[in-house]
């Protein structure tokens, strides 16, 4: 009997648990939400992609100089790009939630130390499984010259762990600058 209630106990906390996340991940969506509602009123022009759980906000369109399109990032290829991650724990992305940039305007404006200039750098990126889930498919199909933001839940973060001084389970707000692609081998 005590065996069978301590299974149940078990059971009972473990769908709690399950419950407790998935209303986390619903309040972080709604975050994102909020914050993508707000900047397509104030840039109308700008495209939405959602994919797998993944928010791609892009500011402008991308043409090459003959106004024709130019290719798009495929999985294994490379991007060279400026970013800055914050955490989003509300509907705005802010400078006190910045927790890495390549970019040195970024690191400035959340006023951090700028000893180690060789950190900011353009990055070169291979599209591949040793990105974080929800930025390597925000990734997928970017181009030359985009620049906008990749918006995910904690679902498609770094999960259950900490990296950094990025909390377990935190939604990310990436903002890019993509400088070029390549899908060549």
């Amino acid at each position: 009997m005590k065996r069978t209630v301590l299974i149940f106990l078990s059971l009972a906390l473990a769908a709690c648990a399950k419950e407790s996340l998935q209303a986390t991940y619903d309040k972080q969506t709604s975050y994102i939400e909020g914050f993508l509602s707000t900047q397509m009123q104030r840039d109308p022009t700008a495209t939405l992609l959602i994919r797998d759980g993944v928010y791609r906000l892009n500011l402008h369109d991308t043409l090459d100089a003959t106004l024709h399109r130019t290719d798009s990032l495929h999985v294994g290829g490379k991007v060279a790009l400026y970013y800055g991650c914050f955490t989003l724990t509300g509907n705005t992305v802010s400078s006190s939630n910045l927790v890495a940039t390549n970019l040195k305007e970024l690191a400035i404006q959340a006023k951090w130390n700028l000893t180690d200039t060789t950190r900011y750098k353009l990055d070169t990126l291979t599209l591949d499984k040793s990105l974080v889930p929800g930025l390597a498919t925000g990734l997928e199909g970017v181009q030359p010259l985009d620049e906008g933001y990749i918006l995910f839940t904690g679902k498609y973060g770094y999960g259950a762990s900490e990296k950094g001084t990025i909390p377990a389970r935190s939604a990310l707000a990436y903002y890019f600058w993509i400088d070029n692609i390549s899908n060549e081998d």
